[in-house]
């Protein structure tokens, strides 16, 4: 996140990934976190302007980008 982003709230999506918790400040689980945010925030749109089965189907899909970007983090920052 640059200096220009911490002016604005964050969004559904940034808040999902945790956006701001990068204590190693590693510039690959920043874009990995960025671009599952862009994921959630498209979902949630959709969810909030649709009801019943789409909207369920697009809350399970957000819960899955979460713990697909939890994964992805992890694979990233493993070491032995």
């Amino acid at each position: 996140m640059d200096s220009q982003d911490t002016e604005r709230p964050l969004t559904v999506g940034e808040t999902a990934v945790g956006l701001t918790f990068n204590p190693s400040q590693d510039p690959t689980v920043a874009k990995l976190k960025k671009l599952y945010a862009e994921v959630i925030d498209l979902l949630d749109a959709d969810r909030a302007s649709n009801r019943d089965e789409r909207a369920r189907l697009a809350s399970v899909a957000i819960t899955e980008a979460q713990t697909a970007q939890m994964w992805a983090v992890k694979a990233v920052t493993f070491q032995r």
